[in-house]
């Protein structure tokens, strides 16, 4: 019988390269990507917070999956948080860590 393994403390910090970040954010920000976050998540449109994370271990800290700070994201209705597409990653060379979150903030039309 496999045992669960309790982690009480995850070190999800990480420095993005310059370039890396920069290439990461622009793929994020594409016309044709944003469209597909916002059809996904039922919006006119949305908008790249420039918010990214590691997704961290489940824990009694962090029992979203994902860093405290960003829980508010995760409770509000008008944000949206997605994995960034593996295809991403790797154009921008980022390696590690090897998966990122980005947070979208929703635009609803002025008569919504």
């Amino acid at each position: 019988m496999a045992r669960l393994k309790i982690i009480n403390n995850f070190d999800g910090s990480f420095v993005l390269d310059p370039d890396a970040k920069q290439t990461l954010f622009s793929l994020l920000k594409g016309e044709s990507f944003m469209r597909q976050v916002a059809e996904q998540v039922h919006c006119q449109r949305v908008e790249f917070t420039e918010l990214v994370f590691q997704p961290v271990p489940y824990s009694q800290a962090t029992p979203k999956g994902m860093p405290a700070l960003y829980e508010q994201y995760h409770k509000s209705s008008d944000y949206a948080i997605i994995n960034v597409p593996p295809n991403f990653m790797f154009k921008a060379k980022v390696f590690n860590p090897n998966r990122l979150c980005a947070i979208y903030r929703k635009v609803q039309s002025p008569s919504q």
